[in-house]
């Protein structure tokens, strides 16, 4: 579904990413670690075109992506959630649906009823008529979900869905990421929990300091030494 070929994205004299290829199969989730720093929310920006890679190419379903803008980009059929929340904090969690929405209908009735239909998958439906600065932090993530899902994508880059979201919240967030799956879509998981990792993941990509250091099944990651002494660290191990 997705082919990443020789990605290089240079800011200055920095190095973001640095000759990145790996390839995603349609109904995978494909995992994406490595330290902070380590380019993996660039990877996501050259994938998704709010960045344009110096060197390479993106391809999904086997069309270039470069050149294309976000919004293009999308309604091709790749969506994606963000680290930092941003929602739109005075609006109501349906309306804030409802505005991913409208790029494939006008029709008001029509984006209200598919919004109700994304709450209801990612369990907000409660929620729909709380205004979204009101919500928690894992609330404020599975409303990102919602948005990103309203795009109707086929390919769904996930950035830290669990990060900053309490224990308790996080075997509810793997079940619905294992949901999103179940219903078609091919996912790529930025995640610095490994534990969140060994339960979704088919495969792992790991980054550090702009390159690409190591690729294979969770286990094979997690026993992998280059993966232990820059990411993990020998107390994991």
């Amino acid at each position: 579904m997705l082919e990443v070929a020789n990605l290089t994205k240079r800011f200055g004299g920095l190095v973001a990413n640095n000759d990145i290829s790996f390839d995603v199969a349609e109904g995978e989730i494909l995992g994406l670690i490595g330290p902070n720093g380590a380019g993996k929310s660039t990877l996501f920006d050259l994938i998704a075109g709010s960045q344009a890679p110096d060197e390479g190419d993106v391809r999904f379903e086997g069309r270039s992506l470069l050149g294309l803008r976000p919004d293009q980009i999308n309604r091709l059929g790749v969506g994606r959630t963000f680290q930092k929340l941003k929602p739109f904090e005075k609006m109501t969690v349906e309306e804030n649906v409802m505005v991913g929405i409208m790029q494939h209908t006008a029709n008001m009735s029509k984006a209200r009823d598919h919004a109700l239909e994304t709450l209801n998958f990612v369990g907000l439906l409660e929620k729909r008529r709380a205004h979204a600065g009101t919500l928690s932090t894992g609330q404020r993530k599975r409303l990102e979900l919602a948005r990103a899902m309203a795009t109707r994508p086929r390919l769904l880059l996930l950035d830290e869905v669990t990060g900053g979201v309490d224990q308790r919240s996080i075997p509810g967030l793997i079940a619905l990421i294992e949901r999103l799956r179940g219903v078609g879509l091919t996912l790529i998981v930025i995640e610095h929990n490994m534990q969140v990792l060994m339960a979704l993941a088919d495969r792992v990509v790991a980054l550090h300091l702009g390159a690409k250091i190591a690729q294979g099944t969770p286990e094979e990651i997690q026993a992998d030494p280059r993966i232990i002494e820059s990411y993990l660290g020998t107390a994991y191990a």
